[in-house]
């Protein structure tokens, strides 16, 4: 079934749509051409297809327009500057160097525009491959011209057509990757569970989450077709995408004290059936994503909804039998363990319903949300770049390291007249990234991927003699690779290969071999030129720069929990936009300092500095962003009424201990201060003495009394500030022993 699952979710994809539709847009123009007998000509035309097809990511339809259209004037004006100076050996390498730089600098503008200069490096570097002259030059401009505008009119085309597909297939995933999720906390249920291991993946998945949140936002929020306009399957979309994003933080609210739970209810076996269950709420929530991303309705089979009320059934009977004056505290833990379940499964079974796209949701249900509070924008002010000049920037030296490495890759290859020389700079261009580790990935990806494609392109050529059915294949090849370009870089570089392989052998027959031994030995050169760029030029290593992700984390930590105590404290009603906007901050905080701290694992041992402190770090932000989720969620969903001015100091001392930890990073030692150890009491106080009250009536055998609802309530809330209380001290130490 899994198996299945997988094979239904790559068939409905965006990948594999994405896939066909590049491939598409790229051959057509040829084979058109070649009808005519323009084979060449039909190839320039693509090649400028090829280009614009970089920029065409998902997104806000006016965002993906405006990056195609900028794209193609662009790699335009690019080729006729390459043109005109290719005769000229020194200014052709100091235009090498430049573009190298700028065009790699365009990544501050963010993921669009990254695509943008890499689209302009693509087309300069494939520029090289046949140096025209006069007014050849301009002939060739146009028919790259031309190829772009036929990329962006066909993307356009197929988005008019079916505008909601994207939309479908990016919601698909996010619902997937938060089943992925929901599984994976489920594993704190087993018995002797893994906790590092589970930490570890879950902050993996936190990354994949949040940035397909992002994506989400925006092209729902930023599409004027979706918001503005009253159609059904647009206000279908959008409320199954906030009841996502509400279950989402639901599930991350359910973070216990799992090791006392095992200790006290192991032999119960209740954390197991809670464990199954939340396995089986995976997969029902796994088969709505695949559903809509195949824009077919499912059927809520039930079989959770009747699973839950055996589970409640045997909650219950352990608090009528096992339940005493000594576990009562572990009790209402458990208790918040079975409420979030039942609300979970409740939840997912009724999101069944939208994939059926019921004309009978409510307008009301998706028109009234704020859509303002959704997606960020992103700044393109000439400032940010000239404000990146400098060392401190990793763009700008990412930006050094691809220029340097172009003009050397260059250099190299017209120093030893390398054949097709220009393969050297392609490899450099797709493989140096920002990050070392992206780097060190992708190189070893296109060494093996390259020589094992070789291979395989080699096999089908022996076996297969008929041009047509190469060509066929060639096609498959091309769209795979595309398919699995922006998931698996080395099954994309593993099919390419043999569709340039086959490409050349239709093309070329008589010069396959000399082609093969070029491609061999430029992917060598210009993956030896990547990688020793990305250790010895100007290196970004993550100990250097993953303080400001863990800076703007305790920033987005102290606003958030400030905004959610001084509800607990006044009772007045957050402002859902101000609450909608730090609630995101720190989600994409998290995110960003997760996935910092995975890249800096796959770095050499010798720049993992503080290592153990920076993973302790982010284990306990995961876990503080669930203790927010939770009190949210007592403010939001189950309108706790508790309140009391003893959280003042709370917030006081707490507060002291992430602005100590930021002290710590900065280096500012001299202003760390020491919190208070007795703001709790008061609050600690209080509780205790409701838990005191409702021990001496179990003991008495009173179950059900007016003591539980208050106990329950008071010891939700004061639970959650104790333990915010003490991770917070326990980030301040990560950050003391990091800084020493």
């Amino acid at each position: 079934m899994k198996q299945l699952d997988t094979y239904k979710n790559f068939l409905n994809g965006r990948y594999l749509n994405e896939g066909i539709r590049i491939t598409a847009g790229i051959l057509l123009p040829a084979l058109l051409m070649s009808y005519f007998h323009m084979l060449e000509q039909g190839i320039i035309i693509s090649l400028g297809a090829l280009c614009v097809s970089v920029t065409d990511s998902p997104g806000p339809i006016r965002h993906r327009s405006n990056g195609m259209i900028a794209c193609v004037f662009l790699i335009t004006m690019v080729a006729v500057l390459v043109y005109f100076i290719a005769a000229f050996s020194l200014f052709l390498a100091l235009l090498i160097f430049v573009f190298g730089f700028l065009f790699s600098m365009l990544s501050i503008y963010g993921a669009r525009s990254s695509s943008v200069g890499i689209a302009a490096l693509l087309i300069m570097i494939l520029s090289l491959q046949t140096p025209v002259h006069g007014m050849q030059i301009w002939y060739h401009a146009l028919y790259i011209f031309t190829g772009g505008c036929w990329y962006f009119l066909f993307s356009m085309l197929l988005y008019t057509i079916r505008p909601y597909k994207i939309i479908q297939q990016v919601l698909g995933d996010f619902i997937i990757d938060i089943s992925d999720y929901l599984k994976t906390r489920g594993s704190f249920y087993k018995q002797d569970p893994e906790y590092e291991k589970t930490y570890q993946q879950l902050l993996q998945l936190q990354v994949k989450v949040q940035s397909q949140q992002s994506l989400l936002s925006d092209m729902l929020f930023k599409t004027r077709t979706i918001i503005k306009e009253s159609t059904h399957t647009g206000r279908v979309l959008v409320k199954l995408y906030v009841d996502m994003a509400e279950l989402f933080e639901s599930i991350m609210t359910a973070f216990q004290d799992y090791k006392v739970l095992h200790k006290q209810f192991d032999d119960t076996g209740i954390l197991e059936e809670y464990g199954n269950h939340i396995v089986a709420l995976s997969a029902e929530l796994n088969a709505v994503g695949l559903s809509v991303k195949s824009g077919l309705a499912s059927k809520a089979s039930g079989e959770n909804l009747y699973a839950i009320k055996n589970i409640r059934q045997h909650f219950e009977q352990l608090r009528q039998h096992y339940m005493s004056d000594k576990n009562v505290d572990q009790f209402i833990s458990l208790g918040r363990i079975q409420t979030n379940l039942q609300h979970l499964t409740e939840k997912i079974d009724s999101l069944h319903h939208y994939t059926s796209y019921d004309k009978r949701i409510k307008k009301a249900s998706a028109t009234s949300i704020d859509y303002s509070n959704y997606g960020e924008k992103q700044d393109i002010r000439p400032a940010i770049f000239f404000n990146n000049l400098n060392f401190k920037s990793n763009i700008f030296r990412h930006a050094l390291r691809v220029a340097f490495a172009l003009l050397l890759g260059y250099i190299i290859s017209v120093a030893f007249h390398i054949g097709h020389n220009y393969w050297i700079l392609l490899t450099i261009v797709v493989i140096l990234k920002p990050a070392y580790s992206l780097t060190k990935k992708r190189n070893s990806d296109r060494l093996i991927g390259t020589f094992l494609g070789i291979f395989i392109g080699i096999a089908v050529m022996f076996f297969i003699k008929d041009k047509t059915v190469l060509l066929v294949i060639m096609i498959i090849f091309m769209a795979s690779s595309y398919a699995f370009m922006r998931t698996s870089y080395f099954i994309s570089v593993l099919m390419m290969t043999p569709y340039l392989v086959i490409f050349f052998h239709l093309l070329y027959p008589s010069s396959l071999q000399i082609l093969l031994t070029d491609r061999i030995i430029d992917t060598v050169i210009g993956s030896g030129i990547a990688f020793m760029a990305s250790i010895f030029f100007v290196p970004a290593w993550e100990h250097s720069s993953i303080k400001n992700y863990m800076l703007a984390m305790l920033d987005a930590n102290q606003r958030y929990y400030e905004m959610l105590t001084r509800s607990f404290i006044n009772s007045e009603p957050v402002s859902a936009a101000d609450f909608k906007n730090i609630r995101r901050d720190i989600l994409t905080s998290l995110a960003n300092v997760s996935d910092a701290f995975n890249r800096m694992l796959s770095e050499p041992k010798r720049y993992q500095k503080g290592i153990e402190a920076i993973h302790r770090f982010v284990v306990l932000n995961h876990i503080l962003t669930s203790h927010f989720a939770a009190l949210a969620y007592y403010l939001n969903v189950r309108k706790n009424p508790f309140r009391s001015k003893d959280f003042e100091a709370v917030l006081r001392d707490t507060t002291v201990h992430f602005s100590n930890a930021a002290h710590y990073l900065n280096e500012e030692e001299a202003a760390v201060v020491l919190p208070a150890r007795d703001s709790l009491d008061a609050l600690n106080q209080h509780a205790a003495l409701l838990l005191e009250k409702r021990r001496t009536e179990l003991a008495l055998g009173q179950l059900e009394t007016e003591t539980k609802d208050s106990l329950v309530q008071v010891k939700s809330v004061t639970d959650q500030f104790n333990y915010i209380y003490n991770i917070s001290a326990d980030i301040s130490r990560c950050c003391k022993q990091m800084n020493a």
